[in-house]
């Protein structure tokens, strides 16, 4: 007699009846080597959170402490979204702090020195940075000259600028309006429960959509017939999924609710997220950091494309500064000093590839939140700011090496 006929689909990976564990282990190694960058920091997050709890006496996870790290790194994650694309298209941008910086100076020079309304302040604030990403985006894309150079160039003379309108004087205060995007709170609403009840239902509702972009991606999976997860193992992903977003909001909800700040990130994470994964843009970004000359030869417009990414930089550098100046209330001759250090270590730590045409915008905040966490931790049990710049740099050198080896390690 001949052998049983199948009828499983070509192209979707079974186990045999008999091996059934052995192909389950060889596709979660597989699962963890296509997202081995991103998973590790997920874990190296959880483990640094881990270890400053314990050294800590939980005063790291306290819900005063844990808003505090939101309100504290806010302006560093609007920039690591920012340069995790610019990385991806296979440039780097040297200017977005002092960038920063200027914007937040002329923010103060026209509300404390004009008079001029908060909100058409932060517009203009925002046009300045688009102007400037304007600029700089035309000597890369269009002129051809390194983006290394050109934002070089961008740091000096926006530094330069920033000493031109405050000199050494620092100007505010600012009007309480502004000051709210950085240091406001989302409102109090419903009967009291002891909790911040618009807290649980942004809560409940990012738990939602979190749930069902997971079932949406494994349905799309298996439509183009991928190899995805055991179901049980896909459940307990949802499970932990689940378990973290509910102790996020529980926390933020018993002390003062969702900081204005944190709704913005979210709002630029689903955004820009969706751009970068859906778009076709953001495929174009990637295509063009993977390979230049092939992006071209299949039609991606380089040029426009290198030039919106720079346009988009300055817009959240200037972002970035709004929010700094808020946080200060004063717009200060030293605000953004290292700024542009610290987003592109979080965008390497999350995930980024010096070749470019690598990373995630989830992956930028993943590696802010590291850098975060860590200067948060280091300064709690009193480690000085000396040993925190060492401890920090060795942790961009490992991520950057994990890159190099990974790399050589797939080539080989």
């Amino acid at each position: 007699m001949g052998s049983p006929v199948t009828t499983e689909k070509p192209g979707r990976h079974t186990a045999p009846p008999g091996p059934r564990g052995s192909a389950v282990s060889t596709l979660l190694l597989d699962t963890m080597r296509r997202n081995m960058r991103q998973y590790g920091m997920l874990i190296a997050l959880a483990l640094i959170v881990v270890l400053f709890a314990i050294w800590t006496d939980g005063v790291l996870l306290q819900p005063n402490n844990v808003t505090n790290l939101v309100l504290q790194n806010s302006y560093i994650l609007v920039l690591g979204i920012g340069m995790m694309i610019v990385i991806i298209s296979g440039h780097i941008d040297l200017s977005v702090g002092s960038l920063a910086a200027f914007v937040s100076a002329a923010c103060a020079v026209m509300m404390v020195e004009h008079d001029v309304p908060w909100v058409l302040a932060t517009v203009i604030a925002l046009g300045i940075g688009a102007l400037a990403g304007a600029w700089q985006g035309f000597w890369i894309a269009y002129v051809g000259i390194p983006s290394f150079i050109v934002t070089l160039a961008g740091m000096l003379l926006f530094r330069g600028g920033t000493q031109i309108f405050l000199g050494s004087r620092s100007i505010g205060p600012f009007p309480e309006g502004f000051q709210k995007i950085s240091t406001g709170y989302l409102p109090s609403l419903g009967p009291d429960t002891n909790y911040h009840n618009l807290t649980l239902l942004l809560g409940l509702g990012l738990l939602v959509f979190a749930l069902a972009q997971e079932v949406r991606d494994r349905r799309r999976q298996l439509s183009y017939e991928l190899d995805v997860l055991p179901r049980s193992l896909f459940l307990a992903k949802c499970v932990a999924l689940a378990a973290a977003v509910l102790a996020f909001t529980l926390t933020l909800a018993s002390y003062r609710g969702v900081p204005v700040v944190l709704l913005l990130l979210a709002v630029l994470l689903i955004g820009f997220g969706f751009v970068m994964r859906n778009a076709v843009v953001g495929r174009h970004v990637y295509a063009l950091g993977g390979n230049q000359a092939a992006a071209k030869l299949s039609g991606v417009k380089d040029k426009r494309v290198t030039f919106l990414v720079f346009v988009n930089m300055g817009v959240l550098a200037a972002l970035a500064g709004v929010v700094y100046a808020a946080r200060l209330n004063a717009g200060v001759p030293q605000a953004g000093v290292n700024f542009e250090l610290e987003a592109i270590a979080a965008a390497f730590i999350g995930g980024a590839s010096m070749s470019g045409g690598v990373g995630t915008v989830l992956g930028a905040i993943i590696g802010g939140l590291v850098l975060g966490v860590l200067n948060n931790g280091m300064s709690l049990v009193g480690i000085g700011t000396d040993y925190q710049q060492v401890i920090k740099g060795l942790v961009l050198l490992a991520a950057v090496g994990f890159d190099v080896w990974n790399k050589r390690k797939v080539g080989s």
